[in-house]
């Protein structure tokens, strides 16, 4: 049955012009006819005045429906929404020569008791009404119909599609006003638990590095088929960015939750025989009234929980989430002036040789001193730079400072402390990396073999590896830092000329525990030697390691048994003292 159809029929049931079209309309956005009825009650007759007409009013419920913002603070499709009705009301007037007031469609001021009598003895809603209606109905089909062309970037128009497949078009529409306007519904009408479900790609960067962009849209074309197949009718999803994918669902318990999420994992696991993982992050709906987008937030802080969790890929959201969306902002507010205001420094670890029993370098990290919550760690405030780009900022600052400390050794007559620093991914891509780097050596006129530089096992890529070469030509010394830890050890070894690999800290954790740990660990080290490599291992915490080290060839090493992280002038005064000690015997 047609818009026009159903409209008619509803005349003659002795709904109201604004019921009638409304109602019309209602199974296109998944309303039931008592609720659109109710709805559009007040709006009959010009709202019972004989002022605007009934179907401009109902037309307006319509176009909010498909054109509507939920979001309060989107601007833009609330501008969207206003320049729709606009059209309607132009459009509308246009079609009745300029009468768009009830009383003059009618001729009867139907404001008064005698007047609205008189209409219905003559029956004029059925003799004059319909024009109104099939006029609007014709303006809605048509700006529907474009809207979903521009959407869908088809010809397709609402007419010809069939009247069944309607709300599934509407529903299944990637497209945020969508997606808010059902989800707000589903919160709105559904009497069972909601719950947001978040969830993406882990390390899908490295799936568009190794096959392509081509493939990893593929990807993402195939996650949304699938969402298509594992969702229903009352289950909504949308692609929110890249590979970051949301579905909110009705569930009855945890179980039945539960087991839709490991669908969904078990149906976007495998593309083209490349295995995909997921990480969910979770958030069931306890407080209705809360905004749209603060659910969402929680579901994404459970997201990027889970993809930190080795053991989990799927978290359901905590509370003490929320604290790290207070961290975040925190720091991006108050990074600039920790820089300007020299609260970043450095805390210095030095590195031993266990025959020799003596410092032989030191690791630069760095700590924030913030002067109301006094030292924050790394671990807090280095993703989140990372992420928003002011990590390079601060690896320049760190540079500085430990140019800035060689120097001071330097005039102390201590010269042989190299002192490392970590030189992240994204300056390894950076064209200006080399060039800061020989500038800071110059003003501070240090030898470069002083000023060692951290490069991560994980950064397995041609263009990382060529600016690491030119770093090599230019005379620094390299060192591989966390080796074992990523997935392409022996592939960076090959492509970038190293001096010295540090063995990531859980080597000392598997020789402990195991004699397949000691062995491979003996392999490492052969094989490095071989290489001509030197070998640093990390985490190195009792005296059982130091001697197990010891015996199968590794004698430089840096943890927690020997000295921990600490302030320059600390570790200046170790060296100083040191020295004197080195002196008197």
């Amino acid at each position: 049955m047609t818009h026009k159809e159903k409209t008619e029929q509803f005349l003659h049931q002795h709904y109201h012009c604004s019921q009638a079209l409304f109602g019309a309309f209602a199974k296109d956005f998944g309303l039931d006819l008592k609720t659109a009825f109710r709805i559009s009650t007040c709006f009959g007759g010009g709202m019972r005045q004989g002022g605007t007409c009934g179907c401009i009013t109902a037309s307006l419920l319509v176009l909010g429906m498909a054109f509507g913002f939920y979001d309060s603070q989107d601007k833009e499709q609330e501008v969207y929404g206003n320049q729709k009705t606009e059209e309607f009301i132009k459009r509308f007037a246009q079609g009745m020569d300029g009468v768009v007031c009830c009383r003059d469609i009618l001729g009867r001021d139907i404001s008064k008791p005698e007047e609205m009598a008189l209409v219905r003895k003559e029956g004029l809603i059925l003799k004059k009404c319909p024009r109104a209606l099939n006029l609007s109905i014709d303006i809605l089909e048509d700006m529907l119909a474009d809207y979903l062309k521009n959407i869908k970037e088809t010809s397709i128009e609402l007419k010809d599609i069939p009247e069944n497949e309607m709300h599934r078009v509407l529903r299944g529409i990637s497209k945020r006003n969508y997606f808010q306007r059902n989800v707000s519904e589903l919160l709105y009408t559904s009497a069972e638990r909601i719950a947001f479900i978040q969830f993406d790609i882990q390390k899908f960067k490295i799936v568009n590095d190794l096959y392509g962009e081509k493939f990893g849209d593929e990807v993402l074309d195939f996650i949304e088929r699938q969402l298509e197949k594992c969702c229903n009718e009352r289950q909504f999803f949308i692609n929110l960015r890249s590979d970051v994918f949301m579905v909110v669902t009705e569930y009855k318990n945890e179980r039945e939750l539960q087991a839709f999420i490991r669908e969904l994992d078990s149906q976007t696991r495998l593309f083209k025989s490349v295995k995909l993982q997921m990480s969910f992050g979770v958030y069931t709906v306890e407080d209705r009234e809360m905004e749209l987008r603060q659910m969402e937030d929680r579901a994404a802080m459970a997201r990027k929980a889970a993809k930190k969790n080795i053991l989990r890929n799927i978290l359901f959201y905590r509370e003490q989430f929320k604290e790290s969306l207070y961290n975040r902002k925190f720091i991006e507010e108050n990074m600039q002036a920790a820089i300007s205001e020299r609260q970043f420094c450095i805390y210095l670890q030095p590195k031993y040789s266990i025959t020799k029993n003596e410092i032989i370098g030191a690791e630069a990290l760095v700590r924030w001193l913030h002067p109301e919550r006094g030292m924050i760690f790394p671990d807090q405030f280095i993703p989140v730079i990372e992420e928003n780009g002011f990590i390079k900022r601060l690896d320049y600052y760190i540079w500085e400072e430990a140019c800035r400390f060689i120097k001071r050794c330097e005039a102390a007559g201590i010269n042989n402390c190299p002192v490392s620093v970590n030189v992240s991914r994204i300056h390894l891509r950076d064209n200006e990396c080399i060039g800061i780097l020989s500038d800071m050596i110059k003003e501070y006129s240090i030898p470069k073999k002083l000023l060692e530089l951290e490069i991560t096992e994980t950064a397995d890529d041609q263009q990382i590896s060529m600016k690491a070469l030119q770093l090599k030509e230019e005379g620094f010394t390299l060192l591989m830092d966390d080796f074992g830890s990523g997935y392409s050890s022996l592939n960076i070894l090959l492509e970038t000329p190293f001096d010295v690999i540090k063995l990531d800290r859980k080597f000392m954790i598997n020789m402990m525990l195991s004699g397949k740990g000691r062995l491979i660990l003996e392999q490492v080290i052969t094989m490095a030697d071989k290489l001509q490599l030197g070998v640093l291992a990390e985490g190195v915490e009792t005296k059982e390691q130091v001697e197990l080290l010891q015996n199968i060839g590794c004698d430089q090493v840096q943890g927690y048994y020997y000295a921990k992280p600490m302030p320059e002038d600390e570790f200046y005064n170790l060296l100083l003292n040191t020295g004197e000690e080195q002196a008197g015997n």
